[in-house]
């Protein structure tokens, strides 16, 4: 089930937080609940993704980037990730959840995720997000500006445009 009581409380208490440049870095504390865990007793990797909301939501509210897109009719969507697991976490584990916007390109906005126990990161994601409207697609550089923030972006990290370039290649619709 979708953690809704989870998301309640950290969009109320980003709406407490003093507010974040577009490229700022929000923290949530997220704890490792028995709900959480796959047969294997480790948090269960589809789980983990749910849980990154709890932090893109709050960084959207800070940024003001929830505001943007509330009074425009715009929503935001995903349209690509890459995620990296690289260590197990377990039931009453305590991590830290760090998003932040690194940038953007003509369609797409990229938000870097990070979880983190006691300084080590145990997942990593880079998320392609694409904000919609009634007549499709708007370009990032038109919600930037709309948000009030110069529309052109920060050089996007190295690994970063590896992973778009390698992504391009892919065949849409897939073959199987």
């Amino acid at each position: 089930m979708y953690p809704f009581l989870r998301l309640a409380r950290e969009r109320a208490r980003a709406r407490r937080m003093p507010p974040l440049p577009l490229n700022g870095t929000h923290v949530t504390p997220v704890t490792c609940l028995p709900w959480d865990l796959d047969p294997w007793v480790e948090l269960n990797n589809g789980r983990t993704l749910t849980l990154f909301d709890l932090g893109r939501i709050p960084l959207s509210i800070r940024t003001g980037l929830a505001t943007t897109l509330r009074v425009n009719r715009w929503g935001l969507t995903v349209a690509g990730v890459s995620f990296r697991w690289r260590r197990r976490v377990v039931v009453w584990d305590r991590l830290d959840l760090r998003s932040r916007c690194i940038g953007w390109d003509a369609r797409f906005l990229y938000i870097e995720q990070a979880m983190v126990r006691a300084g080590e990161v145990t997942a990593h994601g880079l998320y392609r997000k694409a904000v919609v409207g009634p007549g499709g697609m708007v370009p990032p550089a038109t919600v930037v500006a709309a948000m009030g923030q110069p529309p052109d972006s920060p050089p996007l990290p190295d690994w970063a445009q590896a992973w778009i370039a390698a992504d391009g290649q892919r065949p849409w619709p897939p073959t199987i």
